[in-house]
């Protein structure tokens, strides 16, 4: 029985065992929007993966910690507010500054711009900063989105802390 949340889906993952990993989902800093994570959280549930949703106008600081904690297989960054690309160059300078999160694939999506669609040198300017992915609102489409998690490698991350025993 498919959830029916989008056409074509497969049956939804129940088993905390047979999960692909975990996906942390949030909005950046000054986003206060929450229906935007609850649909990427049902949706990335469906496709397999177990979903930390932090909610919304997560600061830089509380995503690091975070991460750090559970060693996501992906993170998810959503925008609704149009501070998406400002605020998302902040949040992946601190990500990346982790050496724990440093490989970690890290994605921004949805109104990244108050002007709308977004150019392509914004665009680069968001992969080059360290974002694996970028799902502009005006530009891409959920299919793109599911495409890209579901070639994410099955299974969970190992934790990439290194511990020092003295």
């Amino acid at each position: 029985m498919s959830a029916g949340l989008t056409p074509g889906a497969t049956d939804t993952v129940s088993a905390a065992d047979t999960r692909r990993g975990t996906v942390v989902v949030t909005t950046v800093a000054s986003d206060s929007h929450t229906w935007n994570l609850v649909f990427l959280q049902l949706l990335i549930e469906e496709l397999g993966y177990e979903v930390i949703n932090l909610g919304p106008c997560t600061p830089d600081h509380v995503l690091v910690e975070a991460c750090r904690e559970t060693a996501p297989d992906l993170v998810v960054i959503s925008s609704v507010n149009g501070h998406g690309h400002q605020d998302g160059l902040r949040a992946i300078e601190a990500l990346r500054a982790c050496d724990e999160l440093a490989s970690t694939p890290v994605a921004i999506g949805g109104k990244l711009g108050v002007a709308g669609q977004q150019s392509e040198a914004a665009i680069g300017a968001l992969l080059s900063a360290g974002f694996d992915a970028v799902f502009d609102d005006a530009s891409t489409t959920l299919t793109e989105f599911t495409r890209f998690v579901g070639a994410l490698p099955a299974g969970p991350r190992a934790l990439g802390r290194t511990e020092v025993v003295a």
